[in-house]
């Protein structure tokens, strides 16, 4: 064979080369998310939940030809699997899907059960149904209150997490495993990569320990447990995480770990949000005069994700965990924003105020002008004049009018609240997300469109702008049309709030002059004194 027969052979050998590569990536590039999703049967633990809503709505808005979405909820007493449904798809998030796509909701199938039940409380059908046809699990299933009493967190995030496992375990089909974590289950790490971090303790012995001991033994051994963790949910969210890792080899395992999650950015409405955990609560109790301080630093950067971005990252998620067939590899995400899109806890907080006066809530006990105090002592001292003393105050009124007082224990439980999330305005992470941009730098151009997660696209003006009014009317019920008269009540407010500035600085200018005229009284007569008795110790010396 002479030379150039032998380059003519080699370069059709690349030629191949580079077409079957060409094709390969081709092929990848075609295979969209939803593309992935088609024919698919998933299983969602948690669907009831903040989170679990908007995945179901975006699976079913832009994954339409999935198979089935199967639902695990507990049973209500009296209402049968149809009625549940009904009460579930009416939820406005469904607004959209059930006016464009009301065949979907077909593919909705509800499956009794309960994360806190052996075996997850299944019947054998449900069970054997299950196996046999799921290919997909998100376990978004989770106790997010940070003051629940540690049983009860074990019991759900940890045990619970152990249910869904065991049931995993058994399905024939299954692509991928999606465990929802959080990016602070390791708050003691000052830099939170994306890979595993063994768990304080063995999570089987704690969980075991947990179901043997009483409350009372439990409560002086939890501190030591938690090892300067700032609460329950943050120490069971790192035990279940190290769970997870001790299935891998034996399931397709990704873990997805999002910081705060707040109102939507834009799907499948523009601030809708539920509940009034973490930052909600705190802008709904600043926003009617009853969080005057909280105790922050202002030049730490706050880390947030919209809900729609978050689940958006985790329906891809769900993609690459499939195309990835090494059971044996666990892939982790972390899930922020502060890294890329810095924001400060101060801008926030200023940005926010200034939308809130703008468009304030329909029912304030006062007027909303609160801020943030990076030291502690002067923050308590705040705390005790414009928490306290104004509760004590109303609350007496209260009495002396014969109604039921209320704000005392309205701000015991805005303390509590605070004392929780202030631990994460005043500590700051570094959180490296490698894995979860190069996942977005993978994705198509439409995927990109319809899947956005690019933390860069958060405008927060904006979003604040549409978190504040859709806290207003999504969570307080107050419709857009009631602003006009909210403001009204704010510039009343504002009147009184600066009525009762002026007396009080008038009571402390007065008590000054008085004290002063007390202070230079008495120095005068030691002053007096101490003459007279010189003047007669003299004369007694001159005689």
């Amino acid at each position: 064979m002479d030379d150039e027969q032998q380059r003519s052979m080699a370069t059709t050998v690349v030629q191949r080369e580079m077409m079957a590569t060409t094709t390969t990536t081709t092929a990848a590039a075609a295979a969209s998310i939803a593309e992935s999703y088609a024919g698919r049967s998933i299983f969602i633990t948690g669907a009831t939940g903040f989170m679990g809503k908007i995945m179901v709505e975006k699976l079913l808005r832009d994954c339409g030809e999935l198979r089935c979405i199967y639902l695990l909820i507990r049973a209500k007493k009296g209402v049968d699997p149809a009625q549940r449904k009904e009460e579930y798809v009416k939820n406005i998030v469904f607004d959209h899907v059930r006016e464009r796509y009301s065949e979907r909701l077909g593919k909705i199938r509800l499956i009794r059960g309960d994360i806190l039940s052996p075996g997850l409380g299944l019947s054998d059908d449900d069970r054997r149904e299950l196996t046999e046809n799921v290919e997909l699990v998100f376990h978004c299933a989770a106790n997010v209150r940070f003051d629940q009493h540690i049983r009860q967190a074990v019991d759900i995030n940890l045990n619970g997490t152990i249910r869904v496992l065991g049931l995993a375990e058994q399905m024939r089909r299954l692509v991928s495993f999606v465990h929802v974590s959080t990016a602070y289950c390791q708050c003691n790490e000052a830099v939170l990569e994306e890979k595993h971090y063994p768990a304080p303790q063995n999570p089987e012995g704690i969980s075991k320990m947990v179901g043997l001991l009483d409350d009372d033994l439990l409560d002086i051994i939890t501190p030591r447990l938690l090892n300067n963790l700032p609460n329950t949910y943050a120490y069971t969210k790192a035990l279940t995480e190290d769970m997870v890792y001790q299935y891998r080899g034996k399931l397709p395992i990704a873990i997805a770990r999002p910081s705060i999650v707040t109102a939507a950015m834009k799907e499948p409405l523009p601030g809708w949000g539920e509940g009034t955990n973490g930052p909600t609560g705190l802008l709904i109790g600043a926003g009617r005069g009853v969080i005057r301080s909280m105790h922050c630093n202002g030049e730490y950067l706050a880390d947030f994700m919209p809900v729609d971005v978050t689940m958006n990252a985790i329906i891809a998620i769900g993609t690459e965990r499939m195309a990835n067939a090494r059971k044996e590899d666990v892939m982790y995400y972390n899930l922020t924003s502060s890294a890329d899109n810095p924001i400060s806890w101060g801008e926030v907080l200023e940005m926010g105020r200034g939308i809130l006066n703008q468009n304030p809530f329909c029912f304030a006990l006062w007027y909303p002008d609160g801020s943030i105090k990076s030291n502690y002592l002067y923050h308590l001292l705040c705390v005790v004049l414009f928490h306290y003393l104004p509760a004590y105050l109303i609350d007496f009124l209260m009495v002396l009018l014969r109604r039921k007082p209320f704000l005392v224990k309205v701000q015991k439980r805005i303390s509590a609240g605070l004392t929780i999330l202030q631990y994460y305005t005043t500590k700051e992470w570094v959180f490296r997300c490698d894995n979860t941009k190069s996942l977005y730098q993978r994705l198509s151009p439409d995927d990109r469109k319809r899947f956005y997660f690019d933390v860069n696209e958060i405008n927060y003006k904006t979003y604040l702008y549409d978190f504040i009014l859709g806290a207003r009317q999504y969570i307080l019920k107050e419709a857009p049309e009631t602003l006009p008269k909210a403001r009204k009540l704010l510039r009343k407010l504002y009147i009184m709030d600066k009525i009762v500035q002026i007396g009080l600085y008038l009571f402390g200018l007065w008590l000054a002059w008085t004290y002063l005229e007390v202070v230079t009284g008495s120095i005068q007569f030691v002053f007096d004194t101490a003459i007279e008795s010189l003047r007669g110790t003299t004369v007694r010396q001159g005689l």
